[in-house]
């Protein structure tokens, strides 16, 4: 199957920051759908699938930040510093206001967005990830970071990192790492070794309640949609309950059968999910 996703072009913004790529599809006239990724992430590292099912309502904008992929610049060491990269891209497009989706790290840097940028996020998606500083809960599997900072992943340590050990997430995990391959063979740029430094900077201040959303959590009047899998290994589950008692307007969602990659195992699910909450 040919998705959308495959097909449109990169494009670039110059931005105070440096040169931006970004791809933009989907049906114009709402608010953009913003898409932040995932440690050592790009743009072409979204399943396809997925963007698939928000595309058809939404106008999606995929991007990579400074630093990181096809664009330029340097990455910042803090989650802050990313999202206020991300808002001088996204107002060098003419945007004032988005509904931004953050998964894994890219759920740190939209809740900073937020939290710094007040109305500027009209609906918020905080997705295999967390609040930050001392909250409370489990910290990662030792060997899931291990993994993480690998020098290159391959088939198995992405389903150990992201689609958990049953059987049937294994085979959702490896139907969804194919459906990247199309645009992941098309010389795409792997994430340098400085932009990954900057990323764990961020990561490694992110534990601490002045670097973090969890003492500010209370300051966010918007809607959230925060969701996990039940068996993550590098963001436990816990951290979205922990988000949910902080939210004053939140909606709570755990997969049972998923890890930290759950919205790639169940695309048309949770992308319907993502579509009633944003409608």
């Amino acid at each position: 199957m040919t998705y959308v996703a495959d097909t449109v072009p990169t494009l670039t913004v110059d931005a105070p920051s440096g040169l931006i790529a970004y791809r933009r599809f989907g049906p114009r006239g709402k608010t953009p759908l913003v898409l932040f990724q995932r440690f050592r992430g790009t743009m072409d590292h979204w399943d396809p699938a997925f963007l698939e099912v928000l595309a058809g309502e939404h106008d999606v904008i995929v991007f990579d930040n400074a630093g990181i992929g096809r664009s330029g610049g340097v990455s910042p060491d803090s989650f802050t510093g990313m999202a206020r990269t991300a808002v001088e891209f996204l107002r060098q497009l003419g945007t004032d206001q988005i509904d931004a989706l953050g998964w894994s790290i890219g759920g740190f840097v939209a809740q900073m967005l937020a939290l710094d940028h007040p109305g500027f996020v009209r609906r918020l998606l905080v997705l295999g990830s967390g609040p930050g500083g001392q909250n409370g809960s489990p910290g990662p599997e030792p060997r899931s970071v291990e993994v993480m900072v690998k020098p290159e992943n391959d088939d198995e340590d992405f389903l150990y990192l992201f689609f958990g050990l049953h059987e049937d997430g294994r085979r959702r995990g490896l139907e969804s790492l194919r459906r990247l391959d199309l645009r992941l063979s098309d010389g795409s740029p792997q994430v340098a070794p400085e932009a990954i430094h900057a990323q764990l900077q961020a990561i490694g201040a992110w534990g601490q309640d002045d670097a973090s959303a969890w003492e500010r959590l209370g300051e966010l009047d918007i809607p959230v949609l925060v969701a996990n899998g039940a068996h993550d290994v590098m963001v436990h589950a816990e951290h979205s309950f922990r988000m949910s008692q902080r939210l004053r307007n939140a909606t709570t969602v755990i997969y049972s059968d998923a890890g930290h990659g759950f919205l790639f195992q169940h695309p048309e699910r949770f992308g319907a999910a993502v579509l009633r909450f944003l409608a």
